[in-house]
């Protein structure tokens, strides 16, 4: 595999402490952008129990194995450090530092590194030590209240919101910014605290600001955007699939209503609140009355703002997605291609999930560090 590619990070080199999750993922974006990323596994694996030929996080990296409870592996990961533009991990507070990789260490080592440091509650703070998930980071802020119905628990909306767009995002949109800086003249490197509860806090700015005026009730189910709203949510059709409508503008919703065959008494409920209870009601009955690809057809080529609700493994055969390449198959694994686009440095998947330790010697000879090599074989990798 290409240590790099053509994207718009190629030639930028990044150090990954292999863990689990957002930290993946971000230098996963890194990657798929044209970044030389090395993967520094442990001895043993990450202990997800997957497969990691179908660990897609892992795709158009390079993998070395270092022990860093070892005499040696520090030293090893600092030699890397030295060659390196950022480094990513996502340990607990303080690991790093206990490891004798933290960011003193490093900066001293490089003093123009960025030391990406992605956790869920941040670096300080009353919870800061304390394990979590997902689920937990997204409570807390709030986020997580705003999915669902009123009367039945919030729903979770997979690890989507707080993982990877409150954390693997942020942390990404951070390793960039301060890229720029130490590549500016006289810049220098520094740590980025990435944490997943400032980023999904963040992630709900626009809302905070409708509560503030109240235009947004703090409850789910009862505002424009969160299902409240009869003319923007989800709707059964007569096979049990469902089709998704966001009619908003009054243009948007004429053609919607036009479509779905609601007449003039029953379309006009729209303007009244106390109304929108019966016209979820006639809605719904309509959607009912056909199969999801039915009623594609009758919304298809309209300004409707209409939608039906794809499954994962629908999702790459739609015609859209299929013309622009939205996914693409490598290594008999259909996944999404990278995002965003670019017109003169386009990102690639060059390479299949990276095994670990199977690049030590390809990165030992590229990033000219013969002692990942021999900490390597020491350690029994391949």
């Amino acid at each position: 595999m290409a240590a790099t590619g053509n994207g718009p990070l190629s030639g930028v080199r990044v150090v990954e402490l292999a863990g689990i999750g957002p930290g993946p993922f971000a230098a996963m974006l890194l990657a798929d952008l044209g970044a030389d990323v090395v993967r520094v596994d442990r001895p043993g694996g990450a202990g997800l129990g997957i497969d990691p030929a179908y660990d897609l996080t892992n795709r158009n990296k390079r993998s070395v194995i270092v022990d860093l409870k070892s005499a040696t592996g520090p030293a090893r990961v600092l030699d890397l450090v030295e060659r390196a533009d950022v480094l990513i991990e996502g340990y607990r507070p303080g690991v790093t530092e206990r490891l004798g990789v933290g960011p003193d260490a490093c900066l001293a080592r490089n003093p123009r590194l960025v030391y990406g440091r992605m956790t869920g509650w941040g670096q300080e703070g009353p919870l800061a030590q304390r394990a979590g998930h997902d689920i937990a980071y997204i409570a807390l802020t709030g986020t997580l209240g705003m999915f669902g119905k009123p009367d039945e628990p919030p729903t979770v909306p997979a690890n989507l919101v707080g993982d990877y767009a409150g954390g693997s995002l942020y942390l990404v949109i951070g390793v960039l910014a301060a890229l720029q800086h130490a590549r500016t003249e006289g810049g220098a490197g520094q740590v980025v605290d990435a944490a997943i509860v400032d980023g999904a806090a963040h992630l709900a700015t626009m809302i905070h600001g409708m509560v503030a005026a109240g235009g947004w009730q703090d409850r789910r189910a009862s505002n424009l955007l969160d299902g409240g709203c009869p003319f923007y949510g989800n709707y059964e059709t007569s096979d049990g699939q469902y089709m998704a409508v966001g009619a908003l503008e009054p243009q948007f919703y004429a053609e919607f209503t036009r479509l779905l065959g609601l007449d003039e008494a029953e379309a006009d409920a729209r303007h009244d609140m106390a109304r929108w209870g019966e016209l979820r009601d006639v809605i719904a009955a309509r959607f009912r009355t056909k199969t999801r690809d039915e009623w594609t057809a009758v919304f298809d080529g309209s300004d409707a703002c209409v939608a039906p609700v794809l499954s994962l493994r629908e999702a790459p055969s739609h015609p859209h997605l299929a013309a622009r390449s939205t996914f693409i198959t490598h290594g008999g694994i259909t996944q999404p291609a990278p995002a965003p686009r670019f017109s003169a440095t386009p990102g690639a998947v060059r390479g299949g999930p990276a095994r670990p330790g199977a690049d030590t010697a390809e990165v030992a000879r590229d990033w000219d560090v013969p002692s990942i090599e021999k900490d390597s074989e020491k350690d029994g990798a391949q």
